[in-house]
């Protein structure tokens, strides 16, 4: 049977007219015709950023929705279940902004707010007693909604391991959450952030004293190309020991008086072999 030249044509313009139907939304006043998809496109999130409240969960809803600091989602301590599943309260829907990050920087990005996921999880933090300071512990059942809900963030949005960070992270001169007793080993266990390789860090050390000093400008240098914001300018003020804690009680907790000893320095390159290019691993330039 032969077909008409003329009936295909219109049966295609027919197709087409359909096609290009179904794409149009009507927005009240205009419609959207979403036949065409640019290809360079990404997420406005790209961290994921981890606090912890210092107050208890009642308070810290009461903070977190009524005065002008808010974030996306908080974590209790014990949260309540259904079905077998942890509750988590959502107080600002992660297509908008909530107030968390503060002033702050990472990778080259300033004012994270814009361009983050930020966690509060139920926790007091520091606890000061006549014995001195104590920190109060994540409980696992609070640990195990942590992870099922970055775990859910980090594959939608693709938040690459060195851009799940802390408080302290991104803002080092003003913040220490969410504390040395934060679950960042366990997180990277489950696939959520970065970690060191142990073995890695022995090679790096190559037999040195791990409480030996290090080169301050070297590891300022390290931390700088891993993201924080930090001088590379090889002097030990009070703000370098502050950006040093913060590395030290992400990753190397047992010990983060600021010291730029030779097993933080092992620590931070073995961070960038594992995560940053060698392309990336050039040192910055200092001021002149």
């Amino acid at each position: 049977m032969q077909i008409n030249p003329r009936i295909t044509s219109l049966l295609a313009l027919a197709a087409l007219l359909t096609a290009c139907t179904t794409t149009l939304t009507n927005k009240g006043t205009y419609y959207t015709d979403t036949s065409r998809e640019a290809q360079y496109k990404d997420t406005r999130i790209r961290f994921l950023v981890m606090h912890y409240t210092e107050i208890e969960e009642k308070e810290s809803l009461d903070v977190l929705t009524q005065q002008q600091v808010s974030a996306h989602y908080v974590i209790p301590d014990h949260p309540r279940q259904k079905a077998g599943e942890p509750i988590i309260w959502q107080l600002v829907p992660e297509s908008q902004r909530a107030w968390h990050a503060g002033l702050s920087s990472w990778q080259g990005t300033t004012e994270l707010n814009a361009a983050s996921i930020g966690i509060e999880n139920v926790n007091l933090g520091p606890i000061d007693t006549p014995q001195g300071r104590t920190w109060q512990p994540y409980p696992p059942e609070q640990v195990n909604a942590m992870i099922r809900l970055s775990k859910d963030i980090v594959t939608r949005y693709g938040i690459p391991p060195t851009r799940v960070v802390g408080h302290s992270d991104i803002a080092p001169q003003r913040k220490i959450d969410p504390g040395p007793l934060f679950p960042w080993k366990q997180l990277y266990d489950a696939g959520i952030g970065a970690w060191p390789d142990d073995a890695t860090v022995a090679q790096e050390l190559a037999g040195r004293d791990p409480h030996a000093l290090a080169d301050v400008q070297k590891l300022q240098q390290k931390l700088a190309r891993y993201g924080y914001e930090v001088a590379t300018d090889g002097v030990l003020d009070e703000k370098t020991r502050r950006v040093f804690a913060a590395f030290q009680m992400h990753f190397r907790p047992a010990d983060y008086s600021g010291t730029p000893d030779a097993q933080t320095d092992a620590i931070a390159q073995a961070l960038l072999d594992k995560y940053v290019p060698a392309s990336a691993q050039e040192p910055a330039r200092t001021a002149p």
